[in-house]
């Protein structure tokens, strides 16, 4: 009975994927709350908020579903005393069946003022990412085929660099997470292959609509060579400086809820809920992620509300 069960879910897994994948070809984890989470997306960002920060997010993908995605990640960022030097580090975890990828990358970025507001970003990364295939753990495993008997275990260095152009009220970025190809695991096919390279281009804009209430505007765009585009927009308002709540919705996958709390000047939390637009909605139960953010307060006049990104 059980192994009927697993079948099952490994069989509806399968689904999701070849759905996720014939939409997006997508081989980097994805994230909801990319707003608050964009030095995984783009160096540049390292000591652009000028205090120490750290956000640490776990993503839980397509629940009720054995085998489903699982991320987790974990960034720490500050400026220098110039200001003018960012450093940071990124530690990205993400589980899909039998495989295992983590990500481990120094991040440094150089700021150029073009005015007292605008600022220019030169960020560059430099990294491992070390892969681990348990074939024991697949659909498809035999314990006398003689090639899912022979577990992976591979690490590649990798380089990325981005530009990002930022104000008190906008910011705007593009970058390449990686420019090294390495190799990731494909659950559709059930084996390793070379991946393309990603290009990303963000962007964000608060508008003031009152004492009490700022609304903020994002998107997010995808590229990789040879798959369509993919587009997340969202849409996030911060009540009475205190209480987020937003939607999100990511063209052809998925839409989204967030919301999110700022318990201390120095300390957010938030939490998405994302319901699939595809056929998977039959099998899974939705993605839930969490995320939490903190940053160093140094003058208690010096940040005179939280930042919205």
């Amino acid at each position: 009975m059980k192994s009927i069960i697993r079948i099952k879910h490994a069989y509806i897994l399968w689904i999701g994927c070849l759905l996720t994948a014939a939409t997006h070809a997508q081989q980097d984890p994805g994230y909801t709350q990319y707003m608050y989470n964009t030095m995984v997306v783009n160096p540049g960002y390292a000591g652009s908020a000028g205090v120490l920060e750290g956000t640490l997010l776990h993503r839980s993908q397509w629940t009720g579903i054995d085998g489903a995605p699982q991320t987790q990640s974990l960034t720490i960022d500050s400026p220098l005393s110039n200001e003018k030097i960012g450093i940071g580090l990124s530690v990205v975890n993400d589980k899909l069946g039998p495989s295992n990828e983590l990500s481990l990358d120094a991040n440094v970025s150089y700021t150029i003022s073009f005015s007292h507001d605008t600022k220019l970003v030169f960020g560059a990364k430099a990294g491992i990412r070390s892969m681990s295939v348990d074939w024991s753990k697949g659909r498809y495993y035999d314990d006398v085929d003689a090639l899912l008997n022979n577990n992976i275990s591979k690490t590649k260095p990798s380089v990325g660099a981005g530009l990002y152009l930022y104000q008190d009220k906008w910011y705007a970025g593009i970058s390449v997470p990686s420019f090294l190809r390495s190799e990731y695991y494909d659950d559709i096919q059930e084996a390793v292959l070379s991946d393309r390279l990603h290009y990303y281009a963000i962007a964000g804009y608060v508008f003031d609509i009152g004492d009490n209430l700022k609304l903020k505007p994002a998107v997010l765009g995808k590229f990789v060579s040879g798959a369509p585009v993919t587009v997340d927009l969202s849409l996030n308002a911060l009540i009475m400086e205190k209480l987020t709540a937003g939607v999100s919705h990511r063209f052809d996958d998925s839409v989204s809820a967030l919301v999110g709390f700022q318990i201390t000047p120095g300390l957010f939390a938030g939490y998405s809920f994302d319901y699939t637009t595809t056929r998977l909605n039959k099998y899974a139960d939705g993605t839930h992620e969490i995320i939490l953010r903190f940053q160093m307060q140094k003058k208690a006049s010096q940040i005179k509300s939280p930042r919205f990104f």
